[in-house]
């Protein structure tokens, strides 16, 4: 599939049938974690040096491939016209960027705070640790860009093509965590990105039950590299969670278009809140971040280019009392007050009780695949109880 083409259920569907054993339709989970050898060994016919991981003829053993593993990088590369390969969560996929790439120097500015924990831990294994930089500092040689786009929690998109000519110059290398937008939303390759990382326990996941995380690389060769460096972290993804993500990713054409819709729409309808509005109490709502409200920057560039397939369905808003950000994750009836985003239930979160170094009067909210009207109506009903300081007892909703 090709950047910027209409995410197919097709290829959804099939990407994998050439990969697949068996006869049975629905793949089965593949729990073992050896494999009977049916050849005798000899040289140059048999053996390690014989063995394509990404096309394996059989699984040896689970750390280095199996079945259901092995078909659900086959969707992921299909789909972000690349080579993807997953492991056990999102974070275990940042350290090994960084473990492959060796940067001198790595730039990140803001966004998932996991990250930054992952350079502190990843720079405690090295002599030499590489320092942290702004994303906006001089580059030079052998540095790597992280770059988040759009941004956890505000989902304000950022200019990949301007980040990756940067860092080209020099001749660093740019990784793109695109976790917010996945496709058909964005195509990080189009815009100059090298490697294209995914927390897939987000939105390729897409319903709160498993972990994973996804590198996707240009070539087959550092696909390899990549592998054998997994291999041997162990920080493979697990059988019930690959089966849990082929899964997921037949629907992800039908998930995240309907996500992104509907979160463009509450992020309008909310940015009119200033002051009474549709229901919603005055000075109740200060601003809402997404990049669908962004307009262009001072260099000309506004993120509809880059967020080609729609919107990102995750964006926060900000407050005009920390008791109101406080409270209102649990005046919500069908928005559920929880960390995490990208599921098909809507959630909502003060995002500070779960990153201190957040702005105190930041909620965030991923939005989930219900009707929405019926979190329009949620957000409103929520919004006017926080206003008037009521902390209610959570209910099943009436519809």
């Amino acid at each position: 599939m090709s950047p910027g083409k209409k995410l197919s259920g097709t290829d959804l569907v099939h990407a994998d049938d050439e990969v697949a054993l068996g006869l049975q339709v629905a793949p089965a989970i593949s729990v073992s974690t050896t494999f009977r050898n049916p050849d005798l060994w000899a040289p140059g016919k048999s053996g390690p040096e014989t063995f394509d991981p990404r096309d394996p003829e059989r699984h040896v053993y689970s750390r280095y491939t199996q079945e259901t593993s092995t078909r659900a990088e086959r969707v992921l590369s299909r789909i972000n016209d690349g080579y993807a390969l997953t492991y056990s969560c999102g974070l275990a996929a940042a350290y090994a960027a960084f473990v492959h790439l060796k940067p001198k120097r790595i730039a990140i500015t803001k966004g998932y705070p996991g990250v930054h924990t992952s350079i502190e831990v990843y720079n405690r294994a090295r002599d030499v640790p590489a320092p942290v930089i702004d994303i906006d500092d001089p580059f030079r040689a052998g540095d790597v860009v992280w770059l988040e786009t759009p941004l956890n929690p505000t989902g304000e998109a950022r200019d990949i093509q301007y980040y990756a000519d940067k860092i080209h110059a020099v001749g660093g290398r740019l990784i793109v965590d695109s976790t917010f937008a996945p496709p058909p939303l964005q195509y990080p390759f189009k815009w100059g990105a090298d490697i294209v990382h995914h927390s897939g326990t987000k939105y390729f996941g897409g319903h709160s039950d498993m972990l994973c995380g996804v590198l996707v690389v240009k070539t087959k060769e550092e696909w390899t590299d990549l592998w054998s460096t997994r291999t041997f972290l162990g920080s493979v993804s697990g059988s019930l969670e690959a089966w849990l993500l082929l899964r997921s990713l037949r629907t992800l054409h039908l998930r995240v278009p309907r996500q992104s819709a509907s979160a463009a729409v509450l992020a309008t309808w909310l940015s009119g809140a200033a002051g009474a509005h549709d229901g919603i109490p005055a000075d109740v709502v200060e601003r809402v971040h997404h990049s669908s409200l962004q307009g262009r920057d001072a260099r000309g560039w506004e993120p509809s280019a880059q967020l080609e397939g729609g919107w990102n369905p995750t964006f926060a808003i900000v407050l005009t009392h920390v008791e109101l950000a406080a409270r209102l994750p649990h005046d919500t009836r069908l928005f559920v007050p929880a960390t995490s985003l990208g599921g098909v239930e809507s959630l909502i979160e003060h995002r500070v009780s779960v990153d201190p170094a957040e702005h105190p009067r930041l909620v965030r909210l991923s939005v989930g695949v219900e009707d929405v009207d019926d979190l329009r109506d949620d957000l409103r009903q929520a919004l006017q109880a926080a206003a008037r300081g009521e902390v209610r007892a959570r209910v099943a909703p009436k519809l």
